[in-house]
């Protein structure tokens, strides 16, 4: 039989079960545009630039069941994207990239978009295919869906020439799409011996990132069997559900809150799941891990990299914990008063913490405040996005997540802009639940335009934009140490206008006496499908403790002639002013 190219890959993507597509069309890809038109189960989605069409898949992916899909063209369609490929690349999540590809049956040079992708890429997408041939269109989109959601999860991009999607060629069959069940062998002796080490230790802790995300009630059983705290990275901090009596909060170094920092003082054997230990997670590193870590993770790669563990078993979270699960209720503990008093110290430590927090100032919205009147709004299962800047911390600070995959935000590859479209693609999946966008101001002016996307298909979000003017969180580091912020401050802008540009409604949060009325009034409008900006007039004066926490870490780590000069240095510009 003779098929398209373009028919072929439709037919392929509707085999993997996608069922949004993100991009623009062009002279490139303008075929598989109109074979998505004719596909009863994808939408094809324009949006106003291919930035916010990687975030929006990447959003996708992370919450739902589907991959996202883009469908771009090549070359600046690609470095445009490129953002968010790069964010899936390092945060681990799967994407898949269809872009279209210039024509290789003329011999001309120098043609439009013309440049070698697959060098372009390299770096970050887990695998690259070019299509050769119409037969091979249907195995290969196959492949690259399991290559993008087996081990760890990434990008994959295929590229489809120009004239495959144009022309007919000839295919044998369309054979189904089979899923790959391929389980890994799981190292019962590592599990054991790790088994061993946390029943023997007298202070046992439970580290989780993004990797545990689909595990978390083998985590709670083993963290109740020992009684031990857990803290996630802020990538995983949906991994465990911050209403848990053993859940301290993101991170157990002195970036992190006082719930973690006295639950994890003296820890002698941890439990670490699904993370890197990256800079991120780790606080600038600043963490003490103990001689016995116990290390799991899906990519053995990630072992002993920062610091070396005593037991490491790679492979898939939730059948290892399963495993240990099963060993561990075999065992009969008797846990010390102090280990069955911990959870009442956790709830005492995080009430205090977030004391501090709630002093009411009718000038400005207190950040105290912001959150715990948006978590007595939000039912349980809503989606909470942030960008990258301080309203990232504030909210893993002061915000209770309870349900897995129910918070994002971008991590490792940490880029500006991810906020807005994220939410958008999170709102496709889930149409039937409030998401909330929360972003900096500086964020919000790369992708804030994305909101007419949401619009012209009815999807209504709420971003809450934490307005200082300024790149908060880099101000701030600039501030504490310099005493001077370099263009960090912001130039005036009105986001009402973006509101009536995009469509959107616009909603102002002056103080604190407006929190709960904007926001309930906020979502009665995104019920409607209407997307809503909240221009929040919030007070950043209050220094998390990850800023105050990174801030010691990395100046500690200064040669002392080093550390001399930067402190007499701040000392000086203080007094002069």
């Amino acid at each position: 039989m003779k098929k398209t190219g373009a028919n072929l890959v439709v037919h392929a993507l509707e085999q993997i079960g996608v069922r949004y597509t993100f991009g623009i069309p062009g002279v490139h890809n303008t075929e598989i545009y109109d074979e998505l038109n004719n596909s009863e189960q994808i939408t094809p989605v324009l949006v106003t630039h291919e930035c916010g069409a990687s975030f929006m898949a990447d959003g996708l992916s992370r919450t739902s069941d589907t991959i996202g899909a883009l469908v771009i063209v090549p070359a600046a369609g690609t470095t445009h994207a490129m953002s968010g490929i790069g964010e899936a690349y390092l945060d681990g999540i799967p994407m898949l990239i269809i872009s279209g590809g210039v024509r290789r049956d003329t011999g001309r040079k120098y043609q439009l978009h013309q440049l070698d992708q697959e060098k372009l890429l390299k770096h970050i997408v887990k695998k690259y295919f070019l299509v050769r041939r119409h037969d091979q269109i249907l195995q290969t989109i196959y492949e690259a869906y399991h290559v993008a959601t087996s081990g760890e999860p990434g990008p994959v991009f295929v590229e489809v020439p120009a004239e495959i999607q144009l022309f007919r060629g000839e295919v044998n069959d369309l054979p189904p799409f089979v899923r790959n069940t391929t389980i890994t062998d799981i190292d019962n002796i590592a599990i054991h011996q790790a088994v061993r080490f946390l029943v023997e230790a007298k202070k046992p802790g439970i580290f989780v990132g993004w990797g545990a995300v689909d595990a978390t009630e083998e985590v709670k059983r083993i963290a109740e069997h020992l009684s031990a705290p857990v803290a996630t990275t802020l990538q995983g901090l949906s991994a465990f559900p911050a209403d848990h009596p053993l859940h301290t909060g993101v991170g157990f170094g002195p970036a992190s809150v006082p719930a973690s920092q006295k639950a994890f003082a003296d820890c002698d054997c941890l439990l670490a799941v699904g993370t890197r230990f990256g800079e991120l997670a780790t606080g600038s590193y600043g963490v003490t891990v103990p001689e016995n870590l116990v290390h799991i993770d899906i990519n053995n790669e990630v072992f002993n990299k920062n610091y070396k563990a005593k037991v490491a078993i790679e492979g898939d979270a939730t059948l290892i914990l399963s495993k240990m699960v099963e060993e561990l209720d075999r065992h009969k503990l008797t846990l010390s008063k102090e280990r069955l008093a911990l959870p009442d110290k956790i709830a005492d430590q995080k009430a205090r913490y977030f004391k501090e927090w709630s002093k009411q100032k009718n000038d400005k919205v207190t950040p105290g405040h912001f959150f715990k009147s948006l978590r007595t709004y939000l039912p349980e299962d809503a989606y909470v996005l942030t960008d990258d800047g301080k309203h990232t911390f504030l909210t893993a600070e002061l915000f209770p997540t309870y349900k897995s995959r129910h918070f994002i935000s971008p991590t490792d590859f940490n880029c500006m802009g991810y906020c807005v479209p994220a939410s958008i693609g999170v709102k496709f999946s889930h149409p039937d639940h409030h998401v909330a966008a929360i972003v900096g101001d500086g964020a919000f002016m790369m992708t804030g335009m994305e909101l007419l996307t949401a619009n012209t298909y009815g999807i209504g979000i709420v971003a809450f934009v934490f307005n200082d003017g300024e790149l908060g969180q880099i101000s701030q580091f600039q501030k504490i140490p310099l005493n001077r912020k370099t263009c960090t401050v912001l130039g005036k802008v009105k986001i009402e206008g973006i509101a009536t540009a995009t469509g959107s409604r616009y909603l102002n949060m002056e103080n604190d006496l407006e929190v709960e009325k904007v926001i309930e009034e906020a979502y009665q409008s995104a019920t409607e499908g209407q997307s809503v900006i909240v221009d929040v007039n919030i007070d950043y004066s209050k220094k998390t403790f990850l800023t105050k926490g990174v801030v010691k870490t990395n100046l500690g780590r200064f040669p002392l002639s080093e550390k001399v000069r930067f402190i007499g240095r701040a000392l000086k510009r203080r007094i002069k002013g």
